[in-house]
């Protein structure tokens, strides 16, 4: 059961009102929003960020959710890997794939700009005070600067997203298939 109230659409005025509707199209985030509803702030400034990047698309869809994904399962965030997956399947990859993406490494399907996005992931994660200048030089290669800091920001995000869903037990949403973190599975 969630920790904090869930509130709707409606308990909010003006532009608060109008950033959780226009977030609620991003897909079935209802609970989160609820939650962040309760400081319109986040709420507002959080959702404006994520919707103003969306609609600019400078980072492929695919690599965003490769990220979510792989961050998500490394902090074992039931919330955002129900949410996210469902987005790799769109972007192609298959349920066996995403539910295995801890060992992108052996992944067939993958490309080598999927295993690096992967990687980049785990690293900003679980490494980010040493990351590798030779990480960069890879990256680089694939990408640019301005797709570099989103996607550093997006995977950074998403792990203070897995923190405040886990901690405040925000409920995976009726009718979004609950894929459940093994933590045995970790790699």
């Amino acid at each position: 059961m969630t920790r904090v109230r869930t509130l709707n659409a409606d308990e909010l005025v003006g532009a608060d009102r109008e950033i959780y509707e226009r977030a609620a199209s991003y897909g079935e985030f209802g609970s989160l929003l609820g939650a962040m509803a309760n400081r319109p702030p986040v709420l507002r400034n959080t959702w404006n960020l994520l919707l103003e990047l969306k609609d600019e698309g400078v980072l492929p869809k695919r690599y965003l959710e490769l990220a979510l994904v792989m961050v998500s399962k490394l902090n074992e965030c039931t919330y955002c890997v129900s949410h996210h997956t469902p987005f790799l399947r769109i972007a192609g990859v298959s349920d066996d794939a995403a539910l295995n993406i801890l060992d992108f490494a052996n992944q067939a399907e993958f490309d080598e700009v999927d295993k690096l996005v992967c990687e980049y992931s785990r690293e900003v994660t679980c490494n980010w005070n040493r990351v590798r200048d030779d990480l960069f030089t890879r990256l680089r290669q694939h990408f640019d600067d301005a797709q570099i800091v989103e996607l550093t920001w997006r995977i950074s995000l998403c792990g203070a997203f897995n923190r405040f869903n886990d901690v405040l037990q925000t409920e995976v949403e009726d009718g979004v298939e609950v894929i459940a973190q093994d933590s045995a599975s970790a790699a």
